[in-house]
């Protein structure tokens, strides 16, 4: 017994070690900076304890409420909706007997994963391209076709930014939602929709009372891993729109950015971290209570 206990420890050992320098370290290092006025101008020097004052201005600050709303809102709750329904439909579309009877679904399916496969940077490169104005790809084929007169700057005009910068998210992520939910249709009994053809229910029934109830645990624990993807992203806001026009479209990863590489307020920045940090901890626990349920969903 003895013995085992000791292997057990050397294995772990290592993979435990690294775990404290690269991740329990840094987060008690980052919450001892919060409590600090660091910057980085005096790095060498060290801040000086400030206890909650960090804190307190984040939260009495007028800037806070956009923080949280174009974080919660806009990237994070709209995206994850757009995300879940446009991969539902698209994976309803693939699932349909018309594209396996044409043998498209193996098409479909490689073309879904071109643009999950596209790192997020290469992305959003060529949604600048197409959103640029004047000379943008959208732009071109909207004046072309004449249904607007003069170019729009998508990612400079408060009416369009943040639908173009969802536009992004959701077409860089939306092809892995596809897929699992695609796994899951597949995973339905045929012979459900068989006798309920027999007792005469309609599609869209078929669809309420079978399809949807067996898709509903996959859909969210895709939810939940989405808003994990998205809440603390910085690089789709940043690489976009650099958290404009103005500060338009900053959100709470930007911030931390902004406040401790722009503005060098290290210690604010590290009270932000540990915000969303907490933030994060809560989507967690609901998280892997969810997925810990459907485990013991499965074993009954």
């Amino acid at each position: 017994m003895r013995g085992d206990r000791l292997f057990i420890t050397v294995m772990l050992g290592p993979a435990l070690i690294i775990l404290a320098l690269f991740y329990l370290w840094p987060m008690v290092e980052n919450l001892r900076v919060s409590f600090t006025d660091l910057t980085l101008l005096r790095l060498r020097v060290g801040g000086q304890w400030i206890g909650l004052a960090n804190y307190e201005e984040f939260i009495t600050s007028p800037e806070t409420g956009r923080l949280m709303m174009n974080t919660f809102i806009w990237l994070t709750a709209i995206s994850v909706a757009v995300r879940l329904l446009l991969g539902l439909a698209i994976a309803l579309i693939v699932n349909t007997p018309l594209v396996r009877h044409l043998r498209l679904a193996t098409l479909a399916r490689i073309a879904i994963l071109v643009p999950w496969a596209t790192p997020p940077v290469v992305a959003i490169i060529i949604w600048r391209w197409l959103l640029e104005a004047p000379n943008g790809a959208l732009n071109s084929v909207l004046l072309a076709l004449g249904l607007i007169d003069t170019p729009i700057a998508f990612l400079a005009d408060l009416r369009t930014v943040w639908p173009s910068v969802i536009a992004i998210v959701v077409w860089n992520t939306v092809p892995l939602i596809a897929l699992s939910l695609l796994a899951s249709l597949q995973a339905v009994p045929a012979d459900l929709y068989e006798a309920a053809e027999l007792d005469g229910a309609t599609r869209s029934a078929k669809f309420w009372h079978i399809t949807l109830p067996f898709l509903k645990p996959t859909i969210v624990v895709l939810g939940l891993t989405s808003v994990f993807w998205t809440f603390n992203n910085f690089v789709y806001v940043w690489l976009a729109t650099g958290a404009g026009p103005g500060t338009f479209t900053n959100v709470l990863a930007t911030e931390i950015y902004i406040r401790s590489f722009v503005d060098f307020r290290l210690g604010y920045g590290a009270a932000i971290g540990i915000v969303m940090a907490l933030i994060m901890a809560v989507f967690g626990y609901f998280y892997f209570r969810m997925i810990g349920r459907r485990q013991i969903e499965e074993v009954l």
